[in-house]
């Protein structure tokens, strides 16, 4: 069963995404505290997707019992594409221990090559304004981040394999799951990211260190907003504009995460950085227009 918003207006698919944008995009800086506070990488994701699926399966239990419910297909992709991306968010976070957050912040921003290039693979026209939308915004990626020095080519690869997991996980969504309750996919997504990524920190042998007050609250931030709020988000605009039009949005995260660095991490931009993050800016506009999605819901 759908969701009353499935035949929303594509203004509102839009307004979707740059909250999600927005709110993921304190995610890496807001990690980086939460690491600093104490917590273990896998401890932060296993206890996050449990709070953000208890909150989602309570507010879903109480407002629409019914949205609960899902088909056997439904259940098997998206139970699919959570572990896909839980085990590539495990990768993300480790990485963030080899890495500065401003250079895997750099490195996730390739993520619209991978989405657009396996929806060309299903048919999807890769128009001249998709390229065009795309080398601004890595160009300005570029300008903004800099060249890192040397670079931890392990972290390199778990960065990576986020990129790739996230990559599943959207474009399984937008296949074989276009008309479910945005709801019902956001709750089984995220419940099997929880399972991979628990599944995983069992493995570890449960670590732990003693987190301190502030790790605690960038725990509730990340969780409520970040993963509760905008996960639905994402989905519901991936429903509505499709997969390849919310990846085109990912510079604008980049900036918006260069950005809470600066406020909460006391980094700071250069010259050449701020005419880096205008071209990113410059993508996002381009990519919003009136123009007739490229975008197919491809079953």
């Amino acid at each position: 069963m759908t969701d009353t918003l499935t035949h929303s207006p594509r203004w509102h698919g839009w307004l979707l995404a740059l909250a999600a944008t927005a709110v993921f995009s304190l995610v890496t800086p807001l990690g980086k505290l939460a690491l600093d506070g104490g917590f273990h990488p896998t401890a932060i994701l296993s206890l996050r997707f449990a709070l953000a699926s208890l909150l989602l399966f309570l507010a879903m239990a109480r407002s629409a019992p019914h949205t609960l419910r899902i088909d056997r297909r439904g259940f098997l992709v998206a139970g699919l594409a959570g572990v896909i991306n839980g085990l590539g968010a495990v990768g993300f976070f480790w990485s963030l221990r080899r890495l500065d957050s401003s250079v895997a912040t750099m490195l996730f921003a390739l993520t619209p090559l991978f989405v657009l290039g396996i929806l060309a693979l299903r048919g999807e026209k890769f128009t001249y304004r998709q390229w065009l939308r795309l080398a601004l915004g890595l160009l300005g990626v570029y300008l903004l981040i800099g060249p890192g020095g040397q670079v931890d080519w392990v972290g390199v690869l778990l960065v990576f394999t986020g990129i790739v997991a996230f990559t599943l996980e959207i474009t399984l969504v937008q296949w074989f799951l276009p008309t479910h309750d945005t709801r019902t996919v956001t709750l089984y997504v995220l419940l099997g990211m929880w399972l991979a990524i628990t599944a995983l920190w069992l493995g570890q042998g449960l670590p732990w260190s003693q987190p301190n007050w502030q790790g605690w609250v960038v725990l509730l931030v990340i969780s409520l907003v970040s993963t509760f709020f905008g996960w639905w988000a994402m989905f519901r605009a991936v429903q509505t504009i499709g997969s390849g039009q919310f990846a085109l949005l990912l510079p604008v995260e980049t900036l918006l995460a260069i950005f809470w660095s600066f406020l909460f991490l006391g980094e700071t931009l250069l010259p050449l950085q701020m005419a880096g993050g205008g071209l990113i800016l410059l993508s996002a506009l381009l990519a919003i227009d009136s123009r007739r999605a490229v975008s197919r819901r491809l079953a």
